[in-house]
């Protein structure tokens, strides 16, 4: 299941993360997978300025997100990375890592996130594309918009023909483990608010009570 979340950032957190990126440093993308011979991106280095101020303000931002919260049940979060792709760079079809290694412990990417940081119509290619079994789902959202998905997926980044493609990228540890429980409890809460005005509240309660309960037993269950 994938969630598209429009606005995640301000039009003043975008502008202030691209001037960031304007100054920053950034290194070769396979510095964090040196074994990968399909990533051709830029990242912004660790040790630049600019690092942990931009990282920062994108973790912000999605934990802000209700959206983003009730679809992801964040339990931690790898720091936002800025990625940067020039007109012939690509990132060919590939899933991403199972543990990832953060401070003293070991984060486990249930779902990764790509927060899009300029406007589609500035630059050709760079589509976020996701295998589905013999078909691919493409996502190439407004500045400001992010798309969240299951890390066990295939997918890739299509080359970029012109312009610049400008992204946030991260990977989200769930309380939630397993994704059917966690599309399940998803669909609760969308429930939850579209007709809880519509329901007794005798209703209303019983149905948290079944939501709470089973995010109890589920969020335990690894």
């Amino acid at each position: 299941m994938f969630l598209e979340i429009a606005d995640v950032l301000a039009p003043e957190e975008i502008a202030r993360l691209r001037q960031w990126a304007a100054k920053a440093r950034f290194v070769d993308g396979r510095i964090s997978s040196p074994h990968s011979t399909v990533k051709d991106n830029l990242q912004v280095d660790h040790a630049d300025e600019g690092y942990a101020a931009s990282s920062k303000l994108m973790a912000a931002a999605l934990q802000r997100s209700e959206p983003f919260r009730n679809f992801a049940f964040p339990s931690l979060m790898a720091p936002p990375l800025l990625a940067r792709y020039e007109p012939g760079m690509k990132y060919g079809a590939h899933t991403d890592a199972a543990l990832m290694q953060l401070g003293a412990r070991m984060l486990r990417a249930d779902l990764s996130c790509t927060i899009f940081l300029n406007e589609p119509d500035t630059y050709e290619g760079g589509a976020l594309s996701v295998r589905l079994g013999s078909a691919a789902v493409e996502f190439k959202l407004k500045a400001g918009a992010a798309i969240v998905y299951p890390s066990t997926t295939l997918h890739e980044v299509t080359p970029v023909t012109a312009g610049e493609r400008l992204v946030g990228i991260t990977f989200i540890e769930s309380q939630i483990a397993d994704a059917a429980y966690r599309e399940l409890l998803f669909e609760l809460d969308e429930v939850a608010a579209i007709e809880g005005n519509n329901m007794s509240w005798e209703s209303r309660t019983r149905l948290q009570y079944v939501r709470t309960n089973l995010k109890r037993i589920w969020s335990a269950s690894d």
